[in-house]
């Protein structure tokens, strides 16, 4: 599994054992890329005791093994995923301790994101996802942000279409233009957003009275990364030859090409990402 556009976040289904397999595979660079400017903004605004945590699309846990250590206090995080198997995974292994040795305890949930209401997210302190949003249509972000609204949430690592290869070869914004239109194509009758998802989200949210924050968390991948690089290219590559057939031909020459550079350590890669804080707007 090597995209994660290929993952629906509304039914309840079992996904393939490789998409864990990705989503631990990624996880060093997520945590290398994640904006920890805005952990200090958030700190400032948590209540509860404990503070209670909802985590959407936790996948196998990364954000609650990334943030939970940082926040200070005990904690109580809610795990949403529609994948069983994920959840089950992302519970056992998140830290058991915050940053102060405070207790972390963990429950999950299983079932539709992108159908979450208010009630469902009632007495949150705080509301995170990773890698979501470029995930949904307009109308799942919408409904996501109403039912968040209120609380601080921390959403993280969403794509924005940007790719920079150094060295520059004449097809790779080619490619990254084809990826970025599957990235917004629509699929069983749902029109995803793609890498507009962080833009439509800070509206959404400074529309029910967020102050927004946005931060840059851009991958950087190079020859010290080659599993990363190899699954992330791969996939990049297949989607975009897959929205314009017409690259396959020359898609060959080009990923022989990359794959050579990246092996004799003269390619680096920056993937950029978004990282979103929307704060509950506080009247003076």
């Amino acid at each position: 599994m090597t995209t994660d556009a290929l993952r629906n976040p509304g039914p309840v289904v079992d996904l393939p054992a490789d998409f864990a397999d990705w989503l631990t595979l990624r996880e060093p660079a997520d945590a290398a890329a994640r904006a920890t400017d805005l952990v200090d903004r958030v700190r400032a605004r948590l209540t509860g005791n404990p503070l209670v945590v909802h985590d959407l699309g936790c996948g196998t846990g990364s954000m609650g093994r990334w943030l939970a250590p940082l926040l200070p206090g005990p904690q109580h995080w809610i795990l949403h995923d529609g994948d069983a198997g994920l959840l089950a995974r992302a519970a056992a292994d998140l830290p058991p301790a915050a940053a102060d040795g405070a207790p972390v305890t963990v429950e999950t949930r299983r079932g539709d994101l992108t159908r979450l209401t208010a009630a469902d997210l009632a007495g949150a302190s705080l509301v995170t996802a990773s890698a979501l949003l470029d995930m949904l249509t307009a109308e799942e972000v919408e409904r996501v942000v109403a039912a968040c609204a209120g609380r601080p949430v921390l959403f993280a690592l969403s794509v924005v279409g940007r790719v920079r290869f150094d060295p520059v070869d004449a097809l790779d914004a080619e490619i990254a233009g084809a990826f970025n239109d599957h990235q917004r194509r629509t699929v069983g009758g749902r029109s995803l957003l793609g890498p507009d998802a962080v833009d439509v989200a800070a509206a959404a949210f400074v529309r029910h009275g967020a102050d927004v924050v946005l931060r840059p968390s851009p991958w950087r991948l190079g020859p010290k990364e080659p599993d990363l690089f190899e699954e992330w290219f791969a996939g990049w590559l297949d989607a975009a030859c897959e929205q314009r057939p017409e690259l396959v031909g020359p898609a060959g020459a080009y990923a022989r090409s990359r794959r050579a550079d990246v092996a004799a350590g003269r390619l680096s890669v920056l993937i950029d990402h978004r990282d979103l804080l929307a704060l509950p707007t506080v009247n003076p």
